[in-house]
């Protein structure tokens, strides 16, 4: 870790909280909110690293044996709260872990920090308990909660805290990431840069999937062969696909990131703007063959299948209705 340096995108956010640590006017409470992957942790654990830091010239400096703790998880002053349940943060995590811990000084730093990871799964009792202390916090303290969901956490907590909202980072950064670090081909990052939305942890995630790979192949296969398979073999298909039944929404957002990009290709010809660059002969076989209405239907269809499959319904059904829709409108 190297503080703030490898944090991708969050510049904002980054200069904020830099502003903050120069100026010495670091908040007790903070809400870093964003969905899940998008590096809350990360910035959480840079942040308490720089504020520990004991080379005030250059923060962090990495090599301080405040810094040097920090990286390995063992630092006394830096407190992760964890939680014995995996769907709730109870009133006793809290008062163990911070209410009754956070009287105590800092055994070496200026600051004592604590992380809450997953904060909309405090309970509400967990909440006022926490409540308490950031309405008469220690001069040393620093309370920093990580939420996928802000608006789970009481209002009076929320309007106590300094919140700052990660965004998507930037598709040409996340694209370059992948490419670099993860080594990743081109046409693949493409693909996870798609889906991933600007959230890195998501497109790392998809660019080291064994089984996102075998997804797209899976799906790829029947993309290539609907146009010559009988109804029968379709209904067969549908034992092949149960294999992904944990990660189907993934595979319905391969077929309509397919299907977008068969549109957009009809309408311009544009090879640069279309994900799936390694599967072009395909696409230019399929246009020939569909209208825009078909292909309509068939985004109509993965929006409904995605629905049906929400709201548990049968899901040998669902994909046998969505596979008929796809052979009728575009490879019948």
């Amino acid at each position: 870790m190297a503080g703030f340096r490898d944090i991708l995108g969050h510049k904002q956010e980054i200069a904020h909280l830099e502003r903050a640590i120069e100026s010495g006017k670091v908040s007790h409470a903070y809400i870093f909110t964003g969905e899940k992957g998008t590096g809350k942790h990360r910035l959480a654990s840079a942040f308490a690293e720089t504020l520990q830091c004991e080379d005030t010239q250059n923060r962090p400096c990495g090599k301080c044996h405040s810094c040097r703790q920090a990286q390995s998880g063992n630092h006394p002053d830096i407190i992760y709260v964890s939680h014995e349940k995996p769907s709730s943060i109870g009133v006793e995590d809290i008062r163990s872990q911070l209410a009754g811990d956070i009287q105590i000084r800092p055994y070496n730093g200026n600051y004592k920090i604590y992380i809450i990871p997953d904060a909309e799964k405090m309970t509400v009792q967990a909440q006022n308990a926490i409540l308490k202390t950031i309405e008469e916090p220690p001069e040393y303290a620093v309370i920093i909660l990580l939420t996928a969901n802000e608006q789970a956490l009481l209002e009076t907590i929320r309007s106590r805290c300094v919140i700052l909202n990660l965004k998507p980072v930037p598709d040409e950064v996340v694209r370059k990431y992948l490419m670099e670090q993860i080594q990743v081909p081109d046409y693949q990052a493409d693909i996870c840069v798609a889906f991933a939305q600007g959230n890195i942890g998501k497109a790392v995630r998809l660019a080291s999937s064994e089984d996102f790979s075998l997804i797209k192949s899976s799906a790829m296969k029947l993309i290539r062969n609907l146009g010559n398979m009988e109804i029968s073999e379709l209904i067969e298909y549908v034992k092949e696909v149960q294999e992904y039944k944990v990660s189907i929404q993934d595979y319905l957002d391969i077929l309509a990131l397919w299907y977008r990009d068969m549109v957009y290709y009809k309408a311009t010809k544009d090879i640069d703007g279309i994900v799936f660059r390694d599967e072009l002969k395909t696409i230019r076989d399929t246009v020939k063959v569909c209208s825009y209405e078909g292909v309509e239907e068939v985004m109509k269809a993965i929006e409904n299948a995605k629905t049906r499959l929400s709201a548990n319904v049968n899901f040998d059904l669902t994909m046998e209705l969505l596979f008929l829709v796809m052979k009728e409108n575009i490879h019948g």
